[in-house]
């Protein structure tokens, strides 16, 4: 195998395994910047090791002992825990003696409480959304800081320091290794969720530059998703994430046009839809709606954003979408998450189920909303309707706004075009 090669390889799985490798580490040294640390080390050993002796019959086994080893190294030389220290090098020389199959499964031990804990500590109230987003890439994603400031576009020094800060923040904090307890789970739980949707939401639909979306983030976000619900199964709103965004992902593809130019949902060729990915979402919301019948619990805000995206998905046509359904959604999900945005969304489902008049005055009484001084979407939302209206002056006029406020290069090109069709 060429050096090349292996290094390919050994990039896909540092993806897989370097969450599971910081987690095991951080477990037993309290801390995820010095756990990062090891485990980088022992990526490194890998790319010094592995071109001369080939690759292990076990990589993930591999990386994850050689992080175990340093990590001993690092306790002794804190001189922490010494009394069991003797004890853990003992196990684990014993472990190696015996051969490579019992060190797997004394690695393999409880390494979903160690996930768990791991992203949750990445996901501390205690660290800005920023900071949030950008160390939970980092440790559970296994992406480089280069990778994740070009995702976000930002210098790769910027996001550094915000990744540096982060880890300063949490050892400041003393925000111990732990997954929260019982009474903190929710709003723990929430924070979870919220980075995990916002690293979706960028790679569904980049807030700036020149490419409309980023499916990269889209499908980590996927697989973040995905490894929550498996730790926590019995959490309806975590499957109600996933179930949300397995739909939206199914959209990816009908998203653009030839070119890369954006195609919104009402001119998406749907035949283009994942229908995998539409059965994968269909099938957790029904889980996330059966875990909330057993626990007699109402729906959560991904929950019911899932069941908005289900109407979607469930239509073959445009004018086959239960718009009616999808208003009465929208009224639950603003009372368990009131935001002017949720109201701007159901203005649009209004316009559909209702006729753009009634819509244009939900909308119209929304633009003194703070919020939305600066957001494109409202006066986007307010042309479309004004075009269906048939003012088409007034409608242009309100697409050259939007598209003075979009950052993104594609959807402002978008918006241009659109104002130049309403010639009256």
């Amino acid at each position: 195998m060429s050096r090349t090669d292996l290094h390919r390889q050994l990039d896909g799985l540092w993806r897989i395994e370097s969450a599971k490798v910081v987690a095991k580490v951080a477990h037993m040294t309290r801390d995820v910047g010095v756990a990062e640390e090891i485990a980088q080390d022992a990526l490194l050993a890998a790319l010094e090791t592995w071109p001369g002796q080939g690759l292990p019959d076990n990589p993930g086994a591999w990386l994850m002992t050689t992080a175990k080893h340093r990590a001993i190294d690092w306790l002794r030389r804190q001189q922490l825990h010494a009394a069991n220290e003797t004890d853990l090098s003992r196990t684990l020389d014993d472990q190696m003696a015996a051969g490579m199959p019992d060190v797997e499964a004394w690695m393999d031990d409880a390494i979903g409480d160690d996930l768990l804990r791991l992203v949750f500590t990445a996901c501390h109230p205690v660290l800005s959304p920023e900071a949030r987003v950008a160390l939970t890439l980092r440790l559970l994603g296994g992406l480089t800081t280069d990778e994740i400031a070009r995702a976000f576009l930002v210098p790769e020094a910027t996001l550094a320091q915000r990744i540096v800060r982060a880890k300063r923040t949490l050892g400041e904090a003393r925000v111990p290794f732990e997954a929260p307890r019982a009474d903190e789970l929710a709003e723990r739980l929430d924070a979870v969720l919220e980075v995990v949707y916002l690293i979706f939401n960028e790679g569904y639909a980049a807030t700036a530059g020149d490419d409309w979306m980023r499916p990269a983030l889209c499908n980590e976000a996927l697989r973040l998703g995905r490894m929550v619900a498996e730790l926590m199964p019995a959490e309806p709103e975590v499957h109600g994430l996933v179930a949300l965004m397995e739909i939206q992902a199914s959209r990816l593809h009908a998203r653009t046009g030839p070119g890369g130019e954006p195609v919104l949902l009402m001119d998406q060729d749907r035949t283009r839809w994942d229908r995998l990915l539409i059965r994968r979402g269909l099938a957790a919301l029904a889980r996330a709606e059966g875990l909330l019948a057993v626990q007699d619990r109402g729906h959560g805000p991904y929950a019911l954003q899932a069941a908005i995206a289900a109407c979607h998905a469930r239509a073959v046509t445009p004018g086959a979408t239960d718009w009616s359904r999808i208003v009465a959604l929208y009224d639950g999900l603003l009372q368990v998450m009131p935001s002017p945005v949720v109201a701007l969304n159901r203005a649009v489902a209004v316009g559909q189920a209702r006729g753009p008049a009634e819509a244009l005055a939900l909308v119209d009484g929304l633009a003194l909303e703070p919020r939305f001084q600066q957001y494109h979407l409202l006066p986007s939302v307010r042309a479309d309707l004004l075009q269906r209206l048939g003012r088409r002056a007034e409608a242009r006029a309100a697409y050259l706004v939007a598209a003075d406020l979009a950052r993104n290069r594609r959807e402002e090109a978008l918006l241009r075009e659109r104002a130049a069709a309403c010639h009256p």
